[in-house]
């Protein structure tokens, strides 16, 4: 049963994790740390290893390591939703595999990036996916990373699909939940991948969101999730505006290089990213700092 929606299969605040480095390897101290400090803030979920978490420049051993520690520390108090996409349909599957054998709740599969499949592609990547485990499967729509947009009856169709539970939908249409809810059902787990245009997407059918933003502010994340859940639409407005530079802030370069200066700022974790990402430039930095302080976070 999801947190706040008892229809579908995952709803609320989910954190799309950074993932912490030390020297340029895996700093496992801090992801425990962060993670214990998420569920402490009161987040709904946790979604480590996707593209917040440097899924493309993790090692697989790396990947399966970093999954296994958050099922592990979440411990059943927060359902786990495993990144586990690939532009490799092969991949995607033994990455959904090794999830499902270590006790994620559910997987997060992206489109393939850079292979720019066909909607008749899409489906049958995805479908591969879903076929091999029995954990719900959270397609994730991006077509800013990945260039392909899972076209509306593509999503309709994928979701007949026993293990298909929803979308992560990085398109950035508040009206989008709608045309879904009409074309799929309320079963239908729908997370907004956008921080910036979640509370509409709520208002017009959404469940959830996989945040950035979430990984320095879980508690306002949630906060605003659960006042909107119970009706009081005052309070999530109050903190989506508290929330909004932040929205905007980590993403004045590429994420996650602004979110992870913001957890180095709050004594979460280093800043360090692996290439191409680079330290942020000392204007981002100052927009990053004054997004911390107009939320009431520095």
């Amino acid at each position: 049963m999801s947190a706040l929606y008892p229809q579908v299969a995952f709803s609320g605040a989910f954190t799309a994790l950074i993932t912490p480095f030390k020297n340029g390897a895996v700093d496992e101290d801090a992801f425990v740390k962060l993670v214990e400090w998420q569920i402490e803030q009161g987040i709904h979920g946790l979604v480590p290893v996707g593209t917040t978490g440097e899924s493309p420049t993790l090692s697989h051993e790396e990947h399966d390591r970093v999954i296994e520690l958050c099922v592990k520390v979440a411990d059943g108090r927060v359902p786990v939703i495993a990144g586990a996409g690939s532009n490799s349909t092969a991949e995607a599957v033994r990455l959904s595999k090794h999830a499902e054998e270590v006790g994620a709740d559910g997987v997060l599969s992206v489109s393939p990036y850079y292979n720019k499949p066909t909607q008749a592609g899409l489906y049958a990547h995805f479908s591969a996916v879903a076929e091999a485990v029995s954990i719900p499967v959270i397609i994730y729509d991006i077509p800013g990373r990945s260039i392909v947009r899972v076209n509306d009856d593509t999503m309709a169709a994928l979701a007949k699909l026993p293990s298909v539970a929803g979308v992560k939908d990085a398109i950035g249409d508040a009206a989008r939940p709608t045309r879904l809810l009409n074309g799929i059902g309320e079963d239908f787990a729908q997370l907004s991948g956008d921080d910036g245009t979640t509370l509409p997407y709520l208002a017009g059918g959404g469940h959830g969101c996989i945040s950035v933003v979430a990984n320095i502010a879980p508690g306002l994340c949630a906060q605003m999730h659960d006042a909107f859940a119970r009706g009081d639409v005052a309070e999530a407005m109050r903190i989506n505006r508290l929330l909004m530079p932040l929205h905007d802030g980590l993403f004045c370069e590429a994420s996650p290089g602004p979110v992870k200066y913001a957890a180095e700022l709050l004594g979460i974790c280093s800043a360090e990213a692996r290439l191409p990402i680079v330290e942020i430039a000392d204007e981002s930095k100052a927009i990053v700092r004054d997004a911390l302080q107009f939320a009431g976070l520095l």
